[in-house]
């Protein structure tokens, strides 16, 4: 008998659970919008130009260091003169010589000897990295190395901008459909992206802040459900004047040498 009523229980929660899968599937097939077509050509690359017009990437290009905290969970220091970067989050932090993807851990501010679990620390603090320093500010990477840049006509007849990466970053591949304000300033993007399922999953940019050096940085983004905030953001012209006059990866130096 309480064999029959275990089987019975166990067909319920396979019922529910198939059409809580189905329902998922059926959400993400309403919602999924198919990638657009963008035209290449002169004039997408002009519209790529008026976007870093608007974020000041020349200032961004002569800021030498930055640091930020990405959702409350990340900090970081990156110093973009040597492409290092530092990484902390819970007991954790992580010097990373960008070029390379190597580096030292530290936990509970000891380094970590094991050199498995010290690749691996430093593997996931560049993941973080990749994402977190994308979100800092994407719109002065659509020329980057690997990417197209098209126009696609938008609803209300005005041009986005399409970027579709082939190379670089965790998932290559992605692309993203900018939308912009008169000016080139973004407003939000579209993504088809492998780590969303959603095709066409819109993130705002807003917010936006001007670092000490002129650089633009939108530092908050509406994503679906999820509030995605840019703090304690600061840019510099050298590292020492974010660290006191400290070079905080000298033993990073140390270890490239």
């Amino acid at each position: 008998m309480a064999s029959t009523k275990k089987i019975k229980w166990l067909k319920r929660i396979g019922l529910f659970l198939g059409v809580l899968i189905a329902a998922v599937f059926l959400f993400i097939w309403l919602k999924s919008e198919p990638l657009p077509k963008g035209k290449t050509g002169p004039e997408a690359e002009a519209l790529a130009q008026k976007v870093l017009a608007a974020i000041n990437k020349t200032a961004w290009d002569s800021t030498g260091a930055v640091t930020w905290n990405f959702a409350g969970r990340h900090d970081y220091v990156w110093d973009k003169k040597r492409h290092f970067t530092e990484v902390r989050w819970e007991d954790y932090r992580v010097l990373i010589n960008l070029h390379e993807v190597k580096g030292i851990a530290y936990k509970g501010g000891e380094a970590i000897v094991d050199k498995t679990e010290n690749d691996k620390l430093v593997q996931q603090a560049w993941e973080y990295w990749a994402n977190d320093s994308f979100w800092l500010n994407a719109p002065a990477k659509v020329f980057d190395g690997g990417t197209t840049r098209s126009i696609v006509k938008l609803e209300d007849g005005s041009d986005g901008l399409m970027i579709t990466y082939s190379s670089g970053g965790v998932t290559p591949g992605d692309s993203y459909l900018w939308i912009l304000d008169e000016n080139g300033l973004p407003k939000s993007y579209k993504m088809w992206v492998k780590i969303i399922p959603i095709g066409g999953a819109e993130a705002s940019w807003e917010n936006w802040k001007t670092t000490s050096t002129g650089a633009k940085i939108a530092s908050y983004h509406k994503l679906g459900p999820l509030d995605i905030e840019i703090s304690n953001l600061e840019g510099k012209t050298t590292l020492m004047e974010l660290t006191d006059g400290k070079d905080i990866f000298a033993e990073l130096v140390t270890v490239k040498k």
